[in-house]
């Protein structure tokens, strides 16, 4: 079974006839990114966030948006938050919309589904517009981990708890990232190493001014912890990159969940997509930074959620008839570096392409916003690169995988 599975999975990353030249032509019913910004990405509950709202950081970006965009408020038609903490969710994006400009003839909606929420919030969107239900639309990414969280207040009913896959899914997330390590052997010194690299990246990326055109400031009040007063702040970059991180001084940081083993070591942020046609782009004069070429989800065991990229990736370059070869960059959350170092090793991956500006480990990943703020570091560095295909991926709470791919045009 094992064997098949392998199989199966290589046969997708490597297909026989590569669909590459057919994404890259342009058709007026192509769904095309105009506007990709993210706010940086604060520490939950000590950072520069801590103390600021969710739907005020919902309303900064909101608002940035429509400075940004140069497009009329009153054209789009649907926004979609996608977050996972904030059960009031719904009320915060209609209410902060209202405020940032938006008419009330722009609907506005919340959708969950754990750390893909970001990349779901897109392709509703973009489903919309395919369908003719919309012909302008706002994807959001977004998350206070300082604010929600994600557990479970109580047990699932004794009958669905007969199910040992439906029990699984009520694992702590620590727990089935050292699932991961257990069942594959992936080591202590290798997620190190692959820790230290993210951050090594983070660092590089940071100092060398690589985020600066994807991040929009936020200006807000942050509690100062000894005097209990407020002061003005504005958020510029990301809090997450510790400058000078090495697998020797990783090593040395006792494992987080030494419950379930010793195999795990040692956010805040908002992401903003527009989408649209590309005939709909032309006739506003709008730029068309991309191409949103779809985007499909699976499913895996509960108990080691964290390789959903590993199912989803191929599943992805099969259905629009891609090699790995064919992508120049992907971005996969580094939810936990074991399931960053397994995804990375049985997709047969070239590190290199895999998260080039570092990953969650070094940057953070609230929830909600991962699967937004992927695609927006991605064509950010696409654009620096003069590169052109981007595969964004992230595994999921409750054992699920999604995927999308996006062509970069600007």
């Amino acid at each position: 079974m094992a064997t098949e599975r392998l199989t199966s999975i290589l046969s997708h990353l490597n297909p026989s006839k590569s669909g590459l030249s057919s994404l890259t032509q342009k058709n007026p019913d192509d769904i095309v990114i105009t506007l990709a910004i993210r706010t940086p990405l604060a520490k939950g509950f000590k950072g520069g966030l801590k103390d600021t709202q969710f739907d005020y950081i919902l309303y900064s970006l909101l608002k940035t948006v429509v400075d940004k965009s140069r497009l009329d408020p009153q054209l789009v038609e649907d926004i979609c938050l996608g977050n996972v903490g904030d059960a009031k969710a719904a009320y915060n994006i209609r209410a902060a919309s209202l405020a940032a400009g938006f008419p009330n003839t722009t609907a506005a909606s919340s959708v969950n589904r754990f750390c893909s929420s970001g990349l779901k919030a897109v392709q509703d969107i973009a489903n919309q517009i395919i369908t003719g239900s919309i012909d302008v639309g706002l994807a959001i990414g977004a998350e206070s981990m300082s604010e929600g969280g994600d557990r479970l207040n109580r047990p699932f009913h004794p009958e669905i708890l007969k199910n040992q896959e439906a029990a699984d899914c009520m694992q702590p997330m620590g727990q089935t990232s050292e699932n991961v390590g257990k069942d594959f052997d992936i080591t202590r010194e290798a997620q190190d190493r692959f820790a230290a690299e993210s951050y090594r990246r983070a660092e590089v990326a940071q100092k060398a001014g690589w985020f600066d055109d994807e991040i929009v400031p936020i200006t807000t009040q942050v509690k100062d912890p000894k005097t209990g007063e407020m002061r003005e702040v504005t958020l510029t970059k990301d809090e997450g990159p510790r400058y000078g991180t090495t697998f020797e001084s990783l090593q040395k940081i006792r494992p987080a969940f030494t419950q379930y083993g010793d195999r795990s070591t040692g956010g805040n942020s908002t992401a903003a997509v527009l989408l649209m046609k590309r005939s709909r782009a032309q006739q506003l004069n709008q730029p068309i930074l991309a191409k949103f070429c779809g985007a499909t989800v699976t499913g895996v065991a509960p108990r080691i959620m964290g390789i959903g990229p590993s199912l989803a990736i191929p599943k992805l370059l099969g259905k629009f008839h891609l090699s790995k070869d064919d992508v120049d960059i992907f971005e996969i959350n580094e939810a936990f570096a074991s399931m960053a170092v397994y995804c990375l090793n049985v997709l047969g991956l070239d590190h290199a392409k895999v998260n080039p500006r570092g990953g969650a480990i070094a940057l953070g990943h609230p929830l909600g916003a991962t699967g937004a703020r992927q695609i927006v570091t991605g064509l950010s560095e696409l654009r620096r690169t003069g590169k052109k295909v981007l595969v964004t991926s992230m595994c999921i709470g409750t054992g699920q995988g999604m995927a999308s791919v996006i062509i970069r045009e600007d």
